[in-house]
C-alpha cells in the first residue's frame, strides 16, 4: 500500500473529511467499473447510473461508522461493495412492489457465470440467500460479496478476508455450491 493512501486512511480514521474525499478519488474509477458492470442490463434512464450509484454508495459511506474499518483501499472497495449491493437491492424492491406490477418470482440464478449482471428477480433472490449464508458462514457470504458485487478477483478478496489462496478458493467453491442449491431447490415446483 502506497504512503499517500496509507495517510488518507490515518486521516479518515482520525475523522478527517478531507481524507474521506481523497480516498474517493483514489478509488473512483474502479468504483465507477463495479457500479457500470453491474448495471449493464439495466433499462436506460429506468435506474441508477453509474456515476448515480457511485454517488450514493460515497454517500452513504460518509454518513455512517464504517469509516473506522477503512485499513486499505481494498477494504474500502469492500465496503463500499456492500453499500453499493444494499443501494441496488433497494432500487430492485422499489421496483418490484405489488404497486407497480411486481409480483416476484423465484428464479433461477447462473452462478457459474456470477460475474453477469442479474434481473431483479435475480438480484433479490440472491440478496436473500446470501443473506441466509451470511448466518451459517460470515467469511463465504462475504467472499460471495466482494468477487459479485465488488468485482474482485479471488486474490483481491483473500488480501481483504486475511485468507490464503487455497482457502478462499474452497469457500469459493463452496459458496457457489450452496447457493445454487438454495436458489435451485427454491426455484423448483
Amino acid at each position: 500500500m502506497s504512503d499517500d493512501i496509507s495517510q488518507t486512511l490515518a486521516g479518515v480514521r482520525d475523522g478527517d473529511r478531507k481524507a474521506t474525499a481523497e480516498l474517493f478519488q483514489h478509488v473512483y474509477d474502479e468504483l465507477r467499473r463495479i457500479a457500470a458492470a453491474k448495471l449493464v442490463n439495466e433499462p436506460t434512464g429506468l435506474t441508477l447510473q453509474p456515476t448515480a450509484l457511485v454517488h450514493e454508495a460515497y454517500m452513504r459511506l460518509v454518513r455512517t461508522d464504517l469509516q473506522k474499518d477503512w485499513s486499505s483501499s481494498g477494504h474500502f472497495v469492500a465496503v463500499a461493495a456492500d453499500v453499493m449491493r444494499h443501494i441496488l437491492v433497494d432500487n430492485a424492491r422499489r421496483r418490484k412492489r405489488i404497486k407497480r406490477g411486481g409480483d416476484r418470482q423465484r428464479v433461477d440464478v447462473d452462478l457459474d457465470h456470477i460475474g453477469a449482471a442479474l434481473d431483479d428477480d435475480q438480484l433479490l433472490e440472491l440478496h436473500e440467500a446470501l443473506d441466509e449464508l451470511a448466518r451459517n458462514d460470515p467469511v463465504k457470504a462475504r467472499l460471495v460479496v466482494l468477487r459479485y458485487f465488488g468485482g474482485m478477483t479471488i486474490e483481491q478478496a483473500c488480501e481483504v478476508l486475511g485468507l490464503s489462496r487455497t482457502t478462499a478458493h474452497r469457500h469459493w467453491t463452496y459458496a457457489r455450491a450452496w447457493l445454487f442449491r438454495r436458489i435451485g431447490h427454491d426455484s423448483q415446483p
